[in-house]
């Protein structure tokens, strides 16, 4: 489980179920546990303080590697 957090104000973001042990390059919609912070607009997702960190793609979220931070641990599946 991670949590995903801003880069810019370092709110909480999301709690994400991640499998595999790789970059956090997509967040599937259906392993989002938990929202914090997320506002949807034009396509994107935003943070409460404005920053920009991921895309709409109708079942899942591209993610902005640059724009958020994570901790937590990844599970091998």
């Amino acid at each position: 489980m991670l949590i995903l957090k801003c880069a810019a104000c370092r709110r909480k973001l999301l709690k994400y179920y991640k499998i595999g042990q790789g970059e956090v390059h997509r967040c599937h919609k259906e392993r989002i546990k938990k929202i914090w912070n997320l506002e949807e607009r034009d396509g994107k997702i935003f943070c409460s303080c404005g920053n920009s960190y991921g895309i709409d793609r109708g079942t899942y979220y591209t993610m902005d590697k640059k724009a958020f931070t994570y901790s937590g641990t990844k599970t091998n599946g």
